[in-house]
């Protein structure tokens, strides 16, 4: 399913009652879409509530596919607070390997559920916006939205 959010049109997946692919990327799901799923509709209204700047917490079920260690790291992803952020280093040794940041920086890469799962809060070391799936200039504005709240 596709929404319109003020950073733009996103794609949503969900399977099996869980959100699978929250992208940037413009695609229809290759499942039959159900607009009535409550998952779908939770997502929704979660991911509105954010860009109000109500909601700083998701608890739509999400499931993720990805080597153990991804599954590591995009756990530990959750657990960076709202408005805060993390350097790639940190997120690795919070992942359970400190010498893993360019390991970390792929997980972030291959990350399928994208502002639920908040790889747009992992900078570069010294600090500096790096790559996002959306784009820089959709992770500024994430971070933005996040530090006017």
């Amino acid at each position: 399913m596709i929404i319109t959010t003020p950073i733009g049109k996103l794609t949503l997946i969900e399977q099996d009652g869980f959100i699978t692919n929250v992208s940037f990327d413009i695609e229809e799901s290759p499942e039959i879409e159900n607009e009535n799923s409550p998952v779908l509709r939770q997502a929704i209204k979660e991911l509105n509530e954010y860009f109000a700047g109500k909601r700083t917490i998701f608890t739509v079920p999400v499931k993720t596919v990805g080597t153990p260690y991804y599954q590591k790291v995009w756990e530990a992803m959750k657990s960076i607070e709202y408005g805060k952020t993390i350097s790639y280093s940190d997120l690795a040794h919070l992942a359970g390997n400190r010498k893993a940041a360019r390991a970390v920086g792929l997980a972030c890469n291959r990350n399928p559920v994208s502002i639920i799962i908040p790889c747009h809060r992992v900078m570069g070391k010294n600090g500096s916006l790096t790559g996002f799936g959306g784009g820089i200039h959709i992770k500024q504005q994430l971070l933005e939205l996040e530090k006017s709240m």
